[in-house]
């Protein structure tokens, strides 16, 4: 699936991952490859990302926002975010 990590400033992230873990408001939750199609707000805390293409897990701090999935694709809107 292709996800896109954003936040007011800039784009954080671009690429293919086979799943995101995020802190959803009602509790952290993880969207795989051909989710159904979801959107859900989200707390602070951490964004893990797998499967990107260096073969690693990719960890975000997130500072709450909102995620969309529709199409296999999964877009992260973060009011603020720091690379860890």
């Amino acid at each position: 699936m292709t996800l896109e990590i954003l936040t007011p400033d800039k784009k954080i992230y671009e690429g293919e991952a086979t799943s995101v873990t995020l802190p959803g408001t009602l509790g952290q939750f993880e969207i795989l490859n051909h989710h159904a199609a979801i959107i859900s707000t989200l707390e602070d805390g951490k964004l893990i990302v797998r499967g990107t293409g260096s073969g690693k897990e990719e960890v975000f701090l997130i500072q709450g926002g909102v995620v969309e999935c529709v199409n296999n694709k999964v877009t992260v809107l973060a009011e603020g975010i720091t690379h860890r």
